[in-house]
């Protein structure tokens, strides 16, 4: 992956979630605990310590490890150690020869998705995080990806996103806290599964630039 600019990729996600802060707790107040976004805030503001530790040109798999550490040691609730296991399994699907290509982005969201779905538990339907991931991943699966440039994969990896955090309103959660309401839950959409859709957003406006 291109790395030089990692860092600014990174920045311009944490800038997406902190602008969203708000919107993420107040949609988890109506299901759960109400504090994924100050989760979200409270592990990339860790994030953002470590990697100023890191130098410069620090390679990928340094930069989302050390997030998915900041994740692992400084958030609770269940997207903190889910989220965090998953940069950090994806940090390991890379490495600095690695680049920025179809092939690479499905590398590493297959890492982090079986990452997750081993923590928590958890498969597409269950009105989580994954309903997002899960649909942008298999935008870039050779079967959809086929004959298609980086860029038209972030498209459609975006709109693919869009409507799986969009699907998790009209089902019952199955999963997490918000199990506990079940069919209240409907009507709702996942914060999990928008905070993974508004990461993924800036991480495409990013690289559209």
């Amino acid at each position: 992956m291109e790395m030089a600019n990692v860092r600014d990729a990174v920045n311009a996600v944490i800038t997406a979630i902190m602008a969203q802060k708000d919107y993420l707790t107040a949609v988890d107040a109506k299901t759960g605990d109400g504090d994924h976004g100050l989760n979200m805030a409270r592990g990339f503001t860790a994030a953002e310590e470590r990697l100023a530790e890191l130098p410069a040109d620090a390679p990928v798999e340094d930069v989302l490890h050390h997030i998915g550490r900041a994740f692992i040691e400084n958030v609770g609730g269940a997207a903190g150690p889910l989220y965090g296991i998953a940069f950090v399994r994806a940090g390991e699907a890379v490495n600095h020869q690695t680049r920025l290509d179809v092939h690479s982005f499905e590398r590493l969201f297959t890492a982090g998705i079986d990452a997750i779905q081993r923590r928590g538990h958890a498969e597409r339907g269950d009105k989580t995080m994954l309903d997002t991931l899960i649909p942008i991943r298999d935008a870039f699966r050779t079967e959809n990806a086929d004959g298609k440039s980086l860029r038209e994969c972030l498209e459609d990896a975006l709109n693919a996103g869009r409507a799986g955090a969009e699907y998790t309103k009209t089902i019952a959660a199955r999963r997490g806290r918000a199990a506990l309401i079940g069919e209240r839950s409907i009507g709702i959409e996942d914060p999990g599964a928008m905070s993974s859709l508004i990461m993924f957003r800036a991480l495409c406006s990013y690289l559209r630039g």
